[in-house]
C-alpha cells in the first residue's frame, strides 16, 4: 500500500467551517499530526486515529513525522488551522520532503486541502474590509528579521493596502506592534479603521473596532489577527467597509454609469488620463516645484517629470525625457550652459548644492566625479537609468538625473546672473533641449 500525506487547512476550527474535503481527508486518514491546540478544536474527528501532538516550536518535526509514517504505507493527515498553505505548514512540509529526495512523481502523494485563512474568516465577522486590494505581513521575527519586516509594513503603507498582520504580539515580543504602528501613522490618518479579532468563531471570540492611533494600546496576543484599512475604509453601524471604487463609475445604486464611463471598461482617466489629471492640477496650482507636486500625489519625481513630459502643457513646467543612452550627450551639453548649480538630495531629506562647472566633470566607469579645490562630489553614474531636461519658466532650467526606480539621484540647474538668467545660457539650453528631443525621437 502507498502512503499518503494530507496537508490539511482545517479554517477557524468549528466544524461548520471546515470544507468538506477536509473532513473527508482526515475521516480516511490512519494518523493525524498536528499542534496540540489544532488537535483540540477537530478532536470530534479523531475516534479511531492514531494522533500525534507536537508543541508550537516543533514544525519540522511534524514535517519529518508525516513523511516517515507516510513512508510505512499510512495516510496521514497534518492538520493546520486556517489555510495550511498561508502562513502554514504546507511549506515546510514540501522543503522536507524534496530535501529527502522525495518528488511529485513517487509513490507517497501529497495533496493540499484548503481552508479559509484567518484573515477572511475574521473579515467576515467585522464587514468587509478586504473588498480591495490588501497584503498580509506577519509579525513575528523568529524566522524573519525585523529589518525586513519593518521595510514591508513601510511598502505596504505607502502603497495604501489593507493589511493584515498575522502574529502581531507574544509575551515576549511586544513591541513590534508599537512599531508596525509608528510606521503606518508616517502614512495613514489617526482615525484609520483598524479591527482586532481573537479567536474568530472560538470560544473566546473577541471583536475591537478602534483608531489606528489606538491600536498597539489594546488586547492583542498571538491568537489575534489584526487588520488595518486603507485610506477610503470606513467603519459604520459597526461594520468595517472598504469600497471598491464604484462610486467612480456609477452616479448612484440604480447602477447608470456617470458620464463619459462604460460598464465593464476601465475608468476613463486610465494611464494617459492620470497623466492629464496631474498637468492640470500643475496648471490649476502655479508656484509648486517639483518635490512638491510629487509630495501631493504620493508618487516619485520621475512619476511627475514623466506625466509632464508626456503633454503639451503643465503650466509653468516643461519637461522631456532622454533615453540612458544619450547621458553622455546630457552632460556633454552642460558644458555650454555656464556657472551651475548641483543638487543632491539624501534619503533622508538632506539637500546638498553645489556650485560647478560641467569641465569638472569627470566619467571614471560607473562613476561621474566632481572635483574643485572646495569640494569632491561622486554620483554612481551607474545608477542613473534617464535624464530629464526640465523648466519651471523663469524660475528654474536644468535636468534631472533619474534611477530605474524614479527617484532623483541628481541635479544640474543654470545659474543666475544677477539675478536674472542669462540670454546665452539660456538660449544654449534651448539649442540641447531641440537637439537631445530630436535625439530621442530617433
Amino acid at each position: 500500500m502507498n502512503g499518503k500525506i494530507y496537508l490539511v487547512g482545517f479554517g477557524p476550527g468549528a466544524e461548520e467551517h471546515m470544507s468538506f474535503k477536509a473532513k473527508a481527508a482526515i475521516a480516511e486518514s490512519d494518523v493525524v499530526i498536528g499542534y496540540t491546540t489544532y488537535i483540540k478544536l477537530v478532536k470530534d474527528l479523531l475516534d479511531g486515529k492514531e494522533v500525534v501532538r507536537k508543541g508550537m516550536t516543533e514544525e519540522i518535526d511534524r514535517c519529518v513525522e508525516a513523511y516517515e509514517q507516510a513512508q510505512q504505507g499510512k495516510i496521514v493527515a497534518l492538520i493546520s488551522s486556517g489555510d495550511i498553505g498561508v502562513y502554514g505548514m504546507a511549506g515546510p512540509t514540501y522543503e522536507v520532503l524534496l530535501q529527502a529526495g522525495w518528488k511529485p512523481s513517487d509513490d507517497i502523494q501529497v495533496e493540499i486541502v484548503p481552508g479559509s485563512t484567518a484573515l477572511s474568516t475574521c473579515a467576515s465577522l467585522v464587514g468587509a474590509p478586504l473588498t480591495h486590494d490588501f497584503c498580509s505581513i506577519s509579525l513575528s521575527d523568529l524566522l524573519t528579521p525585523w529589518p525586513v519586516i519593518a521595510r514591508r509594513v513601510d511598502a505596504a503603507g505607502h502603497a495604501d493596502f489593507v493589511i493584515a498582520l498575522y502574529n502581531p504580539k507574544s509575551g515576549r515580543r511586544t513591541q513590534q506592534i508599537v512599531e508596525a504602528q509608528k510606521i503606518l501613522l508616517r502614512y495613514r490618518r489617526p482615525d484609520t479603521p483598524v479591527a482586532i479579532v481573537k479567536s474568530a468563531y472560538r470560544r473566546r471570540q473577541n471583536i475591537q473596532l478602534v483608531r489606528l492611533d489606538e491600536m498597539s494600546d489594546c488586547d492583542i496576543g498571538m491568537l489575534t489577527t489584526v487588520l488595518i484599512g486603507n485610506s477610503s475604509t470606513f467603519i459604520k453601524e459597526g461594520l468595517m467597509i472598504t469600497p471598491r471604487g464604484y462610486a467612480n463609475k456609477y452616479s448612484s445604486l440604480t447602477g447608470a454609469t456617470k458620464d463619459g464611463e462604460q460598464a465593464g471598461i476601465s475608468l476613463s482617466m486610465g494611464l494617459d488620463g492620470w497623466y492629464a489629471c496631474l498637468r492640470q492640477y500643475v496648471e490649476d496650482n502655479p508656484g509648486l516645484t517639483l518635490e512638491k507636486i510629487a509630495e501631493y500625489f504620493g508618487v516619485v519625481i520621475g512619476e511627475v517629470l514623466n506625466a509632464i513630459a508626456a503633454g503639451e502643457s503643465a503650466g509653468e513646467h516643461k519637461a522631456v525625457r532622454i533615453q540612458s543612452e544619450k547621458l553622455n550627450d546630457v552632460v556633454k551639453s552642460c558644458e555650454q550652459w555656464g556657472r551651475l548649480r548641483g543638487i543632491v538630495r539624501a534619503e533622508a531629506g538632506a539637500v546638498t548644492e553645489l556650485f560647478l562647472q560641467a569641465q569638472d566633470f569627470q566619467l571614471r566607469g560607473d562613476w561621474l566625479n566632481i572635483e574643485t579645490e572646495a569640494f569632491h562630489c561622486h554620483v554612481n553614474w551607474s545608477k542613473v537609468d534617464s535624464a530629464y531636461l526640465a523648466c519651471r519658466k523663469d524660475k528654474s532650467y536644468g535636468v534631472n538625473f533619474i534611477d530605474n526606480k524614479g527617484h532623483l539621484v541628481f541635479r544640474l540647474l543654470i545659474t543666475k546672473q544677477d539675478g536674472a538668467f542669462s540670454t546665452d545660457k539660456l538660449e544654449a539650453y534651448a539649442q540641447a533641449w531641440q537637439a537631445l528631443a530630436e535625439k530621442n525621437d530617433d
